[in-house]
């Protein structure tokens, strides 16, 4: 029998409702292992079609979108940000095994049933490729593939986030070792990654897509800018401080990272497909 587990899903007011039940449903009914518990958290108030949305989960079938699987709502009056919103839900999970979900994006039926069972056998985190699609989930585009390899990505995390955060499951055990979702705008999955790297946690990668990531207008904009440099730089700081990469790495992402966050849209697209592949 497989180890039960939990599946984290934050929510918000910037979410769209039918892209979030499309997103429970792919976690839950849909799975060909279904989770023992959705934890959801709703980072602050919501508008009235999530709202409603959120109450039908919680009356269960045939309302709710994740059918018969138990779902736990944790309520935050105000948003919180991300890294807040998911340390309040890692509180709420009643498993030790956790697996991560966006609002937006879908999770293939056979991603559970990959994932789990290397977790279950002693990896603490475990991610997978992901394919990304702007509105229609069946007109996919480029899959972003990283490093499968311990080593490789170990190595790789000097210099770039090796997990695709929606893809993620992990021992909520050696999340809290490495010290929980730290807020860092834009930038908390790869900083608690790093950290759990650090603390000697076994993780791996699937090179397998196992999860639709949905993409919108402005993606790459999104990538750059003020906001996300002032991110970059306070991450690198982080990592040279905790002695997570060398003053020659901190020098280099500073300058090659922090450069990326400041070219045009254009150019920032071309070197993300790039370095992608």
């Amino acid at each position: 029998m497989a180890e039960p587990f939990s599946v984290l899903l934050p929510v918000y007011q910037g979410d769209s409702a039918e892209h979030f039940a499309r997103s429970v449903r792919s976690v839950t009914v849909e799975q060909e292992l279904r989770p023992a518990e959705l934890v959801v958290v709703r980072d602050g108030p919501v508008g009235p079609e999530l709202a409603a949305l959120l109450r039908d989960l919680l009356t269960g079938p045939p309302l709710s979108p994740a059918g018969d699987v138990p779902v736990r709502l944790v309520e935050l009056a105000e948003n919180q940000g991300l890294a807040r919103a998911l340390e309040r839900g890692l509180d709420a999970c009643a498993y030790e095994i956790v697996a991560r979900a966006d609002a937006d994006d879908v999770s293939l039926p056979g991603r559970f049933a990959r994932q789990i069972p290397l977790v279950a056998a002693g990896l603490d985190l475990i991610g997978s490729a992901i394919t990304e699609f702007e509105e229609d989930e069946y007109e996919t585009g480029m899959t972003r593939v990283l490093p499968a390899d311990s080593a490789e990505i170990v190595a790789t995390a000097r210099f770039r986030d090796p997990f695709n955060h929606p893809s993620v499951v992990y021992r909520r055990s050696a999340v809290r070792l490495a010290g929980g979702y730290r807020h860092l705008d834009l930038m908390e999955d790869y900083w608690l990654f790093a950290r759990m790297i650090a603390a000697g946690a076994r993780v791996g990668n699937l090179t397998d897509s196992l999860v639709l990531y949905r993409v919108g207008a402005g993606a790459y904009r999104r990538r750059g800018g003020l906001r996300l440099l002032r991110s970059e730089l306070a991450l690198q700081r982080r990592f040279r401080a905790a002695g997570f990469t060398t003053w020659a790495q901190y020098l280099r992402n500073v300058v090659i990272r922090g450069g990326y966050r400041l070219v045009p849209e254009s150019a920032r697209r071309v070197a993300y497909r790039r370095l992608l592949r």
